[in-house]
């Protein structure tokens, strides 16, 4: 087997101190380095220095395919770090990997945290909002931050979603002569000056955060009403039967509730949400924003069939009305074997067509009738809402 030409090395805040004979003599034999700057320093290597592009790309590391290259990364290159980037465009034979404990491990040594128990996020370069599928009273977070000023900002966001009393604990530069870790609470923070890098440790209390079945209230959604309605939406999950790295198409998708919880479902779920109407589509954004899926959600604007044809292909569909006969017939061509296709149909238009393809191609075929309590007088009675029919298939 050849020599690898690529080397990726884990280097904590200790620097060349801290790296091991292998690291060491993978770094020394480098006739480039790769790193953030902060990395080249701790290195000293000088005129061998390479800085990482802005905005970040891996082609320069690429371009120089066969010579001996080293990429520097913080603590494990493959825990959110650059090793993932490359790899994916590198064959197993022309790379070798020298990891470093991470900031992650690091951190969770310090505290006492088993770090299997422990939820660990890149936030350096993503929104707080990533956190709002995660977080629940009791739960053990620990996540990289931007910068120093980020640590503050982080406090407020916790404040804000009902986290105020969490115990936040700034851990900055971590594994090296300038290591410190402070707490105090979310709602009470008065660090000051924090120094780069940071990672957070949030010891959650307060909100109890998302409920994991399916079926969100319908209030924590923007939304201009149209909307799945809560017991409908949970039918309608149940029938997407949503699984980890699966892709939905949302035809039709309104505020984007059903992308929304088809992606907290499954790990690593992804959807495209279609929608016609602009105002509509602003909203699917919002709510992906606010639930901290807008790296997994990718809002559409457009009218299907024609929007379809440049779609990453769906392992599951979901029409959630006014399906015609053209529009059904060009879905099913497009849709790859195998794909699971749910619709809800609530007028008899579009409840005889969910008849006549059940019987051609057959699935399960459902009509759910519900009713809320609600005034009625003095005294209360069943408020019913419109029938649903509800039609399951696989391509």
């Amino acid at each position: 087997m050849a020599e690898p030409w690529l080397s990726l090395i884990g280097l904590g805040e200790d620097g060349l101190n801290g790296l091991p004979p292998a690291s060491r003599d993978a770094l020394d034999a480098a006739e480039f380095v790769f790193g953030g700057p902060r990395h080249l320093e701790l290195a000293g290597v000088a005129e061998r220095g390479r800085e990482w592009p802005v905005p970040f790309s891996v082609d320069p590391v690429l371009a120089l395919r066969g010579r001996k290259v080293a990429v520097l990364a913080s603590g494990d290159p493959f825990w959110h770090g650059a090793g993932g980037s490359l790899s994916r465009h590198l064959a197993p034979d022309e790379w070798r990997a020298y990891p470093a404990p991470s900031c992650f491990s690091l951190a969770a040594s310090r505290l006492g945290w088993k770090l299997e128990e422990t939820i660990c996020l890149g936030l350096h370069a993503a929104p707080f909002e990533r956190l709002t599928p995660v977080l629940h009273d009791g739960a053990r977070v620990l996540c990289t931050l931007r910068d120093g000023d980020a640590a503050a900002e982080l406090a407020d966001w916790l404040t804000a979603q009902g986290y105020g009393a969490s115990r936040l604990t700034i851990c900055e530069a971590l594994g090296g002569p300038r290591e410190r870790l402070r707490s105090c609470p979310a709602d009470g923070f008065d660090l000051g000056e924090v120094t780069a890098p940071v990672l957070a440790a949030i010891d959650a209390k307060g909100a109890p955060g998302l409920p994991r079945a399916s079926g969100l209230p319908d209030d924590l959604f923007q939304s201009d009403g149209q909307i799945t309605k809560r017991p409908v939406r949970a039918l309608t999950l149940s029938a997407l039967a949503p699984r980890p790295g699966q892709h939905l198409w949302d035809l039709g998708a309104g505020s984007g509730s059903i992308s929304v919880e088809f992606c907290l479902a499954a790990p690593g779920a992804t959807a495209t949400a279609l929608e016609t109407r602009a105002d509509r589509a602003d909203n699917i954004r919002l709510n992906a924003r606010k639930f901290g899926l807008d790296h997994r959600i990718t809002t559409v604007e457009g009218r299907a069939p024609e929007a379809l044809a440049d779609l990453p292909d769906p392992n599951t569909v979901f029409v959630g009305g006014g399906a015609t006969e053209e529009m059904l017939t060009a879905l099913w061509d497009r849709m790859p074997k195998g794909t699971r296709l749910v619709m809800n149909a609530v007028t008899l238009e579009t409840e005889a067509l969910l008849i006549r393809w059940h019987g051609a191609y057959g699935g399960h075929l459902l009509r759910a009738e519900l009713a809320e309590a609600g005034p009625l007088g003095s005294m209360r009675g069943w408020t019913r809402a419109r029938p649903v029919m509800q039609w399951v298939v696989t391509r």
